[in-house]
């Protein structure tokens, strides 16, 4: 006797390499759509490659290995004329990662509590805070960045009538100068840091199931500023390393001794924080704004402040809504952090600027950037997509 299953197989039709079969054309279309993109993209390669030999222009990245023979106004590690081309463009890179990372702090804490101050119940506070966002987000960035270094430029007075608001501290028109810790102790002080955040990452954890299993809440935040206080000061203390304070002096016209930050710097870091916080504010106000009503009520019903609803019920609930929008803001700082050769800061794209005007290696500089800011901002996604399925609600 024949098995009815086999009889089913037998009578279903079977699939037949014709055009008239959906899966057959997909197949065809995806094909000749690789084709066209592989064909297009070798006749630029080749005919990019063919218009330089003709023109007998060198192709390659030797030229990073030479010296570069330009200064750098301000560099987060070691650098001078006489380094390769190389080290400039690694200067470029951190400057670029500086302002980026620093941005993002600092925007997310303004935008925040701007964020916050719209939903507020005080008439002169709400409307305060509309019209910063108003005014900064329609207001192209780049003029930001004009008008506010101009403001330090003309405003600022010189190194010889300085602002000195705290001592060792000097604010004037060349720049921010403050004191700086120096000596073979600042590796041991900078390991301990690492080792506090560590521990406080571990920290977290336990309070979070402490409080999950026991319904206790733990002093997370003064334990974590203690430990990253005293940790590193014990790690310089068994090193017995010795630290100094280099604390900058005025001498002759200008300021020698501890760090400074330039009037480029501070111009680009706070025309970036204006204008992204203004777009992060409205990100926060719609995260707050997407929680139901009835979980403000809910939580005052118990006798909870307005302040902890915020911190412990609100916020932890929005930002499965702010998350994804914020990711994009980040994106956009370190993408506008290349406006910064509008005012002279010594960025990635000015450093990479200048490197391909002495060379002429315009392809490979290009090319160099876009690796660069590529680099960095497929980082900040990836973060903030681990981040943000962290924090999402789990189905049961």
């Amino acid at each position: 006797m024949m098995n009815p299953k086999m009889t089913v197989a037998a009578q279903a039709p079977k699939k037949r390499l014709s055009w008239s079969n959906p899966e057959v054309r997909a197949i065809v279309y995806q094909v000749l759509a690789v084709a066209l993109v592989g064909g297009i993209g070798w006749y630029m390669v080749h005919n990019t490659l063919h218009n330089l030999s003709v023109r007998n222009i060198t192709t390659g990245f030797s030229f990073l290995t030479r010296e570069a023979g330009f200064a750098i106004g301000e560099s987060l590690v070691s650098y001078t004329p006489a380094d390769t081309y190389q080290r400039a463009i690694t200067v470029g890179v951190l400057n670029t990662l500086r302002v980026a990372l620093l941005g993002i702090l600092f925007a997310t804490i303004l935008g925040t509590i701007i964020g916050i101050a719209r939903l507020s119940k005080n008439w002169l506070i709400r409307k305060v805070s509309s019209v910063y966002v108003e005014v900064m987000r329609n207001i192209p960035l780049l003029l930001q960045l004009f008008f506010w270094y101009a403001i330090i430029i003309e405003t600022l007075p010189g190194p010889r009538r300085a602002y000195h608001p705290i001592p060792g501290v000097f604010v004037s028109n060349r720049g921010i100068q403050m004191p700086t810790i120096q000596g073979d102790g600042l590796s041991w002080l900078l390991w301990g840091l690492l080792l506090a955040v560590g521990l406080s990452f571990l920290l977290s954890k336990w309070a979070r199931h402490r409080q999950e299993q026991t319904g206790k809440i733990f002093a997370l935040w003064r334990s974590v500023l203690g430990l990253l206080l005293l940790v590193p000061a014990l790690a310089w203390w068994v090193s017995g390393e010795p630290l100094s304070l280099n604390v900058p002096t005025l001498k002759g016209f200008n300021f020698s001794g501890g760090m400074t930050l330039s009037p480029e710097f501070a111009a680009l870091l706070f025309g970036l924080v204006i204008y992204t916080s203004a777009f992060i504010a409205e990100v926060v106000r719609s995260g707050i704004q997407s929680v139901s009503r009835g979980q403000w009520e809910a939580a005052g019903a118990l006798g909870i402040k307005n302040s902890l609803v915020l911190r412990l019920v609100v916020l932890p609930q929005a930002l499965r809504v702010i998350i994804p929008p914020m990711t994009s803001q980040y994106l956009n700082i370190t993408k506008n952090s290349s406006l910064a050769v509008a005012i002279g800061y010594p960025d990635l794209v000015s450093v990479i600027n200048t490197t391909l005007n002495q060379t002429g290696q315009a392809i490979e500089g290009i090319l160099m950037i876009m690796a660069a800011y590529l680099t960095v901002s497929l980082s900040i996604s990836l973060f903030m997509n681990w981040y943000n399925k962290r924090i999402a609600l789990v189905e049961r």
